[in-house]
């Protein structure tokens, strides 16, 4: 089974991905992980490396194309992304929400900082992506029909989403 996990910065979706990877015993690959390592790879922040893909659409692209290629060679496999469930083949596309507040607290608690800096750095990204998303693939990123359920984790803790996750996959199945 191929299945795609979506979610805005702070949403729990790495978390859920991990955790569902470890109870079902599938792999899975992230987008985040993915960008971060080519920021890392050009020794920039986050909010730099965003700023580059604005210009360097190449980015976004080589990060999508990595993970449909990895996903069409794989029987099983759990695929994170912001845009995993437009561009991956998936038997299942998932969306993780949370209210602003709730994500900008998550990260600032998990990172360390002070709220109202995160808060600024979630706006710009989102923003950034939204425009590249839209720019690059032409995908308004606001637009949820490709997505078969959208789970709130402001109200369930990861491991409650978890188990309502594989009890829709234990249904469809």
């Amino acid at each position: 089974m191929i299945i795609t996990i979506s979610g805005l910065p702070g949403a729990g979706t790495t978390t859920i991905t991990r955790m569902l990877s470890t109870k079902l015993g599938i792999p899975f690959i992230s987008a985040g992980d993915v960008f971060r390592q080519m920021a890392a790879e050009r020794g920039m922040d986050i909010l730099e490396f965003s700023r580059l893909a604005e210009e360097d659409h190449e980015i976004d692209k080589e990060i999508d194309k990595r993970q449909a290629e990895i996903a069409k060679s794989k029987e099983n496999l759990i695929v994170e992304g912001r845009l995993s469930a437009y561009f991956v083949e998936a038997d299942l596309k998932i969306l993780i929400i949370a209210p602003f507040n709730v994500r900008a607290y998550r990260i600032s608690k998990r990172e360390s900082k002070p709220l109202k800096k995160v808060e600024n750095e979630i706006k710009r990204r989102e923003e950034s992506e939204a425009k590249r998303y839209k720019e690059i693939h032409g995908i308004d990123i606001e637009d949820l029909q490709v997505y078969d359920i959208i789970l709130n984790s402001a109200h369930f803790k990861p491991e409650e989403i978890t188990n309502i996750i594989i009890k829709i996959i234990e249904v469809i199945k």
